[in-house]
């Protein structure tokens, strides 16, 4: 709900990185080696081969041309997407999002799975039919909460990430008050340990509101190409259209002026935390 999940790990990441790893030890290479041919870092490369890191296209891309363009990589990229938790719409997405410098996401449904908590993520599965079996609510969590890698000041690349939140979200109290009174302190807490982490809070109160059709995502590439990706009840698009995009940047340049600034929703997190 919100956003896709993505499993910690799953058979066919760890089939992929067995790939990655049989074809690279077979040109001899170290992985600091073929870290430096593929321009990702050695501790990057474990990640993948060891099933712990989703591929993006330009990791698959590059790791081709180093390995001899067998193709292997290419073909076995396609079915790593497929995971239990991640919903299919979302796929290329996330394998996008991995890879992005710049994250922009407007939510005015649920809070984004980014910065969800594991019992915050449980309740909202729990909230919308079909209920999901056992299983698939373990999926669906522990995708949520392996996507959180993403928000890490560690990476070799860092992505700066800015989130609007409406503040009937956390009005809500989905789950309930102890669910909700977790959530606000991880909020919290990620506004103070990661720099590259805006939140700002939509008001109740917003005669003037660019958001109404919506939420939406905005990302930038390596390459500096930007992307959005707009999500409704069981699908979602990939927007690729410049002229689309062009739109989408103005409507959320408006969404950030009409939210609270960076402080004032740092001090309403506060102030709602503490009426818990």
């Amino acid at each position: 709900m919100g956003d896709g999940a993505e499993p910690e790990s799953s058979d066919s990441l760890r089939t992929f990185g067995a790939v990655v790893q049989a074809l690279r030890e077979h040109a001899g290479l170290s992985r600091e080696e073929f870290g430096e041919r593929v321009r990702f870092s050695k501790h990057t490369v474990a990640s993948v081969e060891l099933g712990r890191r989703m591929p993006d296209e330009s990791f698959v891309e590059a790791a081709e041309e180093a390995l001899g363009n067998t193709g292997a990589l290419r073909r076995a990229a396609g079915h790593v997407a497929r995971q239990p938790g991640l919903a299919a719409w979302f796929r290329r997405w996330a394998r996008m999002e991995a890879a992005a410098i710049n994250l922009y996401t407007y939510e005015c449904r649920v809070v984004p799975g980014l910065l969800q908590t594991e019992a915050y993520a449980r309740a909202v599965s729990l909230s919308v039919p079909p209920i999901p079996n056992d299983q698939e609510l373990d999926d669906r969590v522990a995708a949520r909460v392996a996507r959180q890698e993403l928000l890490s000041t560690r990476r070799e690349r860092l992505c700066a990430f800015s989130f609007i939140i409406e503040q009937a979200l956390l009005e809500r109290r989905t789950g309930g008050e102890d669910i909700t009174r977790e959530l606000l302190d991880h909020l919290l807490e990620v506004i103070d340990r990661h720099r590259n982490v805006e939140i700002q809070i939509m008001p109740l109160l917003q005669p003037v509101h660019a958001g109404l059709d919506g939420p939406l995502q905005l990302l930038e590439t390596p390459e500096n190409q930007w992307f959005a990706y707009s999500e409704g009840q069981k699908n979602g698009r990939l927007i690729a259209d410049p002229k689309e995009i062009s739109v989408l940047h103005q409507r959320y340049g408006k969404l950030r002026s009409q939210a609270l600034t960076l402080r004032d929703s740092r001090v309403l997190l506060e102030q709602m935390r503490g009426a818990l």
